[in-house]
């Protein structure tokens, strides 16, 4: 079963790698992009390798557009593009914005917003039928905190990511018509790694207990989000935004 190539941006750790593993595992030929962990990327395609699937791990910066280039190249070589998992993120300490400099907002926004925005116009430009493309589909990764703000810690984060949601409804209604569906998936506090690069590495834990359903959620939960959204079962939806949050964020 070929489904054709998929992209994951951010493949080599938490709900970027679940989604690798189980695109694989649907049938998907996968890119496992990575920015700098190189043996993490590797450990996610030998266990792709090891199930019968295909994978490939791809260096690069989805904040450098010459890096973008290099990973949608690789992706060529695999055959044709199916869909692409904006999933690459970046995080800081938690800060007031008071406290922050146009170093750290920049290179928030250009790894969520702004690699998010340009992976996508790679993904165009090989999938519409405008261009010749078989249509396809784009997944963005996007946060509860889009929607929360996350004062105190995380402003320019929430940020970032409350631009993701609208870049997802404004593609989608772009290349609606070319055979393009974008969605995203917006995870609440999940056990990943990710915590701790923003230098908190027990917030998972610490929050469980006050969310709605007092637990974290899982890598694995969010990437079978991500898959039913790239799947023919999700084929009239577009331009939607599926929280997983364990309801934390709805408000009635």
């Amino acid at each position: 079963m070929n489904k054709g190539v998929l992209v994951v941006t951010g493949g080599s750790r938490g709900i970027g790698a679940a989604t690798a593993r189980l695109a694989a595992a649907q049938g998907y030929a996968v890119v496992v992009n990575y920015a700098a962990n190189a043996d993490a990327a590797q450990v996610v395609c030998a266990d792709i390798h090891a199930a019968g699937g295909v994978g490939a791990a791809v260096r690069g910066d989805v904040s450098n557009e010459a890096d973008i280039d290099l990973i949608f190249a690789a992706a060529d070589r695999l055959g044709p593009l199916a869909g692409l998992v904006n999933n690459a993120g970046a995080i800081d300490v938690a800060a007031r914005v008071d406290g922050m400099d146009l170093a750290r907002i920049s290179r928030i926004f250009a790894v969520n917003t702004l690699g998010t925005i340009l992976c996508s116009g790679r993904a165009v430009r090989r999938m519409s039928t405008r261009h010749g493309g078989k249509g396809g589909a784009i997944v963005n990764i996007t946060s509860a905190a889009a929607k929360l703000g996350a004062p105190a810690t995380y402003v320019d984060y929430a940020a970032a990511k409350g631009a993701v949601d609208s870049f997802t409804v404004g593609l989608a209604l772009e290349v609606a018509g070319e055979g393009i569906r974008v969605n995203g998936v917006r995870p609440g506090i999940i056990d990943t790694e990710f915590h701790a690069s923003g230098g908190d590495p027990d917030r998972a834990a610490r929050l469980a207990s006050s969310l709605p359903m007092p637990r974290v959620g899982t890598a694995e939960e969010v990437a079978r989000a991500v898959m039913w959204l790239m799947s023919e079962e999700a084929s009239y939806t577009t331009g939607s935004v599926i929280d997983v949050t364990g309801g934390r964020g709805i408000r009635p």
